[in-house]
């Protein structure tokens, strides 16, 4: 056997040991690793293959680990549930990506601000709403009373889509159970959601933000606050009225908690 064939067999006999059980090239299945790799191995029980579980998933240019992480649901912290997605790739994002950017603030936040996305200084810092859309949110949430020290704040995805593009139904659907999971720990006694993705992921919608906002929601039985994300006041400042209309409802709403 050459020295490259060599390489290659041992290389299949290496994910074969790691419970690996086909061979996944663009997306599909071409044949057996026990095959390939020309080895005989014990059966290996099926996986589950749950969302809640985040098992990474095959895609061009990646492989998983071998290594299934818990699910999501029986991690009990904020900490334990960030190393999770600090080395997360379930979905193509993981390979632009410079850091995950999971979210930062009070673990007893009597209120989480949910974003859409990361943007190129997020991505470069690793923390959420850092750049000219984070300061007016700074601004915004002191001018009702919440310095950023006692908020939650996070993003629905939690890797920067290549040019700030748009989040993919994909990409929604593989970040969203690390979401979930923040909110179910956090437990806040409000959530603002500050964009279109982010409104509509939580509120499980179609409607855009303009047709959420000015009504108080609920996700899991906490009141949802629906509007603009800062970046679009940069873009369009006569949106600032209904942004203060809505903080107005949103504080109106922790007073009487």
């Amino acid at each position: 056997m050459n020295g490259a064939a060599d390489l290659l067999s041992r290389y299949l006999r290496q994910r074969v040991e790691l419970g690996e059980t086909e061979l996944v090239f663009e997306g599909q299945p071409l044949r057996s690793l026990k095959e390939a790799a020309s080895v005989s191995v014990a059966p290996t029980p099926s996986r589950t293959t749950d969302r809640t579980t985040h098992r990474p998933i095959a895609a061009a240019g990646t492989r998983p680990s071998g290594v299934e992480p818990p699910p999501l649901v029986a991690l009990g912290s904020l900490g334990e549930l960030g190393r999770i997605a600090s080395v997360c790739t379930a979905c193509e994002l993981a390979e632009t990506r410079n850091h995950v950017v999971f979210g930062e603030g009070s673990a007893q936040a009597d209120l989480v601000v949910v974003g859409e996305a990361p943007g190129a200084d997020e991505d470069r810092s690793g923390r959420p709403f850092v750049g000219r859309a984070g300061k007016l949110l700074d601004q915004l949430l002191a001018a009702i009373g919440f310095p950023r020290e006692s908020v939650y704040i996070c993003n629905v995805l939690k890797c920067r889509p290549p040019r700030n593009r748009n989040p993919s139904p994909d990409e929604v659907a593989s970040c969203s159970p690390f979401l979930q999971r923040q909110l179910a720990l956090l437990q806040p006694k409000a959530i603002l959601a500050c964009g279109t993705f982010s409104a509509q992921t939580l509120l499980e919608s179609s409607e855009p933000i303009g047709r959420l906002r000015g009504v108080v929601h609920a996700f899991e039985g906490i009141p949802l606050v629906p509007t603009y994300h800062p970046a679009a006041l940069l873009r369009n400042p006569g949106w600032i009225r209904p942004v203060w209309e809505d903080l107005q409802r949103l504080r109106t709403l922790l007073d009487a908690e």
